[in-house]
């Protein structure tokens, strides 16, 4: 295992190990059902590379921070991240029965079940992002509309939509990368944005540079995962292998081929990385995710 990939695992394998943590201890309280709550449970902490929380958390390294005031947001991503799997696996959405080697949620319990598991994380996610401690009543405001802004119909809700619009038609690849900044892109930039949020030093500049790695890193995330829906094992990836293909799905294999597509995975890994230029050795761990990112076999 090379140096970077050594970095991003070790990092990674922290920030899961906090966050998990963080996520048990609060998806615990103040819920009306059992059956619910086991089901928010059992939909959040089951699994799950933690990508997202663990960019947040590596974007309040980068600008000076410790992560500890990074880490209420970075369960709230994850907790968007969660109900969004959960709700594209209904029926009416991807009609998916795996997800992280397991039965999906609407399978483990029932498909209403599900929906209101994916309703209730939502709103945890606000509601513990509005409360999230060490910042200032202006961050968090700040921080929930980031959020909410990434998650509804200008973000990763209206991505969604228009995947199903898109299902057995071929796209352009301006558009399919208008679905994909939108659908995966947006929640992958706003967990940067927020982790550097966090630091009250942060400036426009650096901002703006983040934000152009998270950009080019949600893109170079979607690319990958079309490869591995091609190239990858089910028992590995823990969803079923071929899905995409099967559901006439846009990707960028399909557009591009496989060798036009692993180009553009390496140009956008080349436009994440040189966005951190400017950025010191507190990005190294910005700098390997985004390898781990597109060497990432799951």
């Amino acid at each position: 295992m090379s140096g970077k990939n050594l970095l991003a695992s070790d990092f990674l394998e922290t920030c899961r190990a906090r966050v998990d943590a963080e996520l048990d201890r609060c998806i615990t309280r103040d819920s009306a059902s059992g059956r619910l709550q086991e089901a928010m449970r059992y939909s959040v902490l089951g699994g799950g590379k933690r990508i997202r929380p663990a960019l947040c958390l590596a974007a309040a390294k980068a600008m000076g921070q410790t992560g500890d005031e990074a880490l209420i947001p970075a369960c709230s991503v994850e907790l968007i991240h969660a109900y969004s799997l959960i709700h594209d696996d209904l029926p009416a959405m991807d009609d998916d029965e795996l997800r992280r080697g397991r039965p999906t949620t609407h399978i483990a319990f029932d498909e209403a079940t599900a929906i209101l598991a994916g309703d209730a994380l939502q709103a945890l996610a606000f509601g513990w992002l509005a409360e999230a401690p060490g910042l200032s009543e202006s961050v968090r405001l700040i921080m929930v509309r980031e959020l909410a802004r990434a998650s509804g119909h200008g973000g990763m809700v209206g991505g969604q939509a228009i995947d199903l619009e898109s299902v057995g038609k071929t796209l352009a690849l301006t558009q399919l990368e208008t679905m994909h900044r939108h659908k995966t892109g947006a929640l992958i930039e706003t967990s940067v944005r927020i982790g550097a949020l966090t630091a009250p030093s942060v400036d426009e500049q650096a901002l703006a540079s983040l934000t152009q790695y998270a950009k080019a890193l949600g893109l170079a995330f979607q690319v990958q995962d079309d490869l591995l829906d091609i190239e990858g094992d089910t028992t590995v990836i823990g969803k079923p292998q071929g899905s995409d293909a099967a559901r006439a799905k846009p990707t960028y294999p399909a557009l591009l081929g496989l060798e036009g597509a692993r180009e553009h995975l390496a140009n956008l890994l080349e436009q994440a990385q040189q966005s951190l230029q400017a950025f010191g050795p507190e990005a190294d761990p910005l700098r390997a995710m985004a390898d781990y990112v597109v060497a990432r076999t799951h």
